[in-house]
């Protein structure tokens, strides 16, 4: 008895000691390898050849050349580039849109005084992401472990198809409208229409909630953790909500996109700072995961071996039993 009780100690030890392995890489790894890939800027201005020369040759950079300013600015607006680099005589400025990411912007700024010479050119937030922006990334989290509470509630404690879809619809809804009170009213993160705030949320919650509740209705309570450890371990981290995409190793932030805290992330960005700029990918994203979900719940409660199957799995009774 001892001899299994250690066995089983020992068993438990190596488990918990590989999850925090993995935990750390998850987390920590995309953070530690933080660089840019491809990362959009603008150059503008008599010098704009020579400043994109120069950043083409430090990498990491994709560089586009405008015709002025105004281009440079909207540009930032449309979501199409991270920051810009407006040359002149005087010395160059820079153009950012801390909305799409401070810690890029503020990277765009030392770039551009490494070019220059300057200790610091001006400047100039075109998209500000606001007083308390910086905090964006701390929302990412709390919508991921909701949305993995709501479909795991719904799948342990609701039977039938219906009522669980009713309910992964309040889930949604109530937690897009409450989130995005608390997030724009009260914190003051976000800002931009508080119906299009909602309903970015709402969409997530539907998307992660959705995935998980419908796993669970195919395959039983390991659907949760299924979906909870792809949600959890996989797609928060690979979110790129504290940073970009476009600073995750290769192709990490290109997969996070494809996954619903990465899409999340982004078309929150771009409801609450950008009035809706570059939102559909992200949207087109969520939608698709949404509605697999709500397949898989369908599918799950109408599973066939041999003959219909209620939600907990038992054959129902033949017609006429």
């Amino acid at each position: 008895m001892q001899a299994s009780s250690g066995r089983r100690a020992l068993g438990i030890a190596l488990a918990v000691a590989a999850l925090q392995m993995v935990m750390l890489v998850a987390f920590a790894w995309p953070a530690a390898r933080s660089a840019p890939h491809d990362l959009p800027i603008a150059v503008t201005g008599p010098q704009a050849a020579a400043v994109a020369d120069r950043l083409a040759g430090q990498g990491g950079f994709a560089v586009e050349t405008l015709p002025d300013e105004a281009a440079a600015r909207q540009a930032l607006r449309d979501r199409e580039v991270y920051g810009a680099i407006v040359t002149a005589p005087a010395g160059p400025k820079v153009l950012v849109a801390s909305g799409a990411s401070p810690a890029v912007a503020q990277q765009i700024g030392q770039y551009a005084a490494t070019l220059s010479g300057a200790p610091a050119p001006p400047v100039t937030d075109v998209v500000p992401a606001g007083e308390h922006g910086a905090a964006f990334a701390s929302l990412a989290l709390p919508l991921v472990m909701s949305g993995i509470a709501g479909g795991a509630l719904l799948a342990l404690l609701v039977r039938g198809t219906g009522p669980r879809l009713a309910g992964l619809a309040g889930v949604a809804v109530l937690g897009g409208l409450g989130s995005a009170a608390l997030a724009q009213g009260w914190l003051g993160i976000l800002d931009g229409s508080y119906l299009a705030v909602s309903g970015a949320i709402a969409l997530a919650v539907a998307a992660i909630s959705g995935t998980v509740l419908g796993l669970a209705a195919l395959i039983g309570p390991p659907g949760v953790v299924v979906g909870a450890l792809t949600m959890l371990l996989l797609g928060n981290p690979l979110s790129a909500a504290a940073t970009a995409p476009e600073l995750l190793p290769e192709p990490w932030g290109d997969l996070g996109q494809l996954l619903p805290p990465g899409a999340a992330a982004t078309l929150l960005r771009s409801a609450g700072y950008f009035d809706g700029a570059a939102a559909a990918r992200p949207l087109t994203v969520l939608a698709v995961w949404a509605l697999a979900g709500t397949a898989l719940v369908v599918l799950g409660g109408l599973r066939r071996p041999g003959g219909r199957t209620r939600d907990n799995g038992a054959p129902a009774a033949p017609a006429g039993a």
